[in-house]
């Protein structure tokens, strides 16, 4: 006969995986962060290398293509990274024999997706007007306010990974200069170190 703990547990676990999002993967968090980290590095060498001290007002560019190579690249990582959440997030799923396509799915890519969609159409309009300098503020910040709201549907633990970006989103407004590296801190670093945390707490 089972004890009553053990029924109110169970019926406590049906009703979290009934509300939220449970079966995001870590290891796609620390691969999206590595895609970032390889995408800041070539932004590197396009608006800095060899001539463009570091930290310049990067409003300044004036080289033919290269925003439009900027822009491309980050589409590639958005594409990359939400392609690697897809795809390994279904097969947690179907090691842990639950369904992907839930309401608590639907509602928690609706919450993250409305604001990070917002920011960047915002983001586009700062690029048409040459504000460069504060697309990585933006970013940063759209893509935290997104993680917040959508922590209510998932694993609450993505509630912080959303404060270290509106931190640094914060911060890089600041310091414009700067801008890429705390892009790459955020995006980057932050997700693996995040990836990786979820990876050993929720995954093996």
């Amino acid at each position: 006969m089972r004890k009553p703990e053990q029924e109110l547990a169970e019926i406590k676990s049906m009703m979290e995986r009934s509300t939220r999002f449970l079966t995001l993967s870590g290891l796609s968090g620390i691969l999206a962060g590595t895609y970032a980290l390889i995408a800041a590095g070539i932004a590197y060498t396009w608006i800095y290398y060899p001539e463009l001290p570091y930290g310049s007002n990067i409003d300044k560019i004036s080289e033919d293509g290269i925003v439009g190579k900027l822009m491309i690249t980050a589409l590639i990582v958005l594409l990359l990274s939400i392609g690697t959440a897809w795809v390994m997030s279904q097969n947690n799923s179907k090691k842990k024999a639950t369904k992907f396509w839930t309401p608590a799915s639907k509602r928690f890519i609706q919450a993250l997706f409305i604001p990070v969609a917002i920011g960047g159409i915002f983001c586009l309009a700062l690029v048409s007007r040459g504000h460069l300098a504060v697309v990585a503020p933006a970013t940063l910040i759209f893509y935290g306010l997104g993680l917040l709201n959508a922590s209510h549907f998932t694993h609450n633990d993505i509630k912080y990974l959303g404060y270290c970006q509106l931190a640094l989103g914060v911060i890089s407004a600041f310091l414009p200069g700067f801008g890429l590296l705390l892009w790459s801190l955020g995006f980057g670093v932050m997700h693996v170190i995040y990836g990786a945390m979820m990876y050993y707490k929720y995954d093996r």
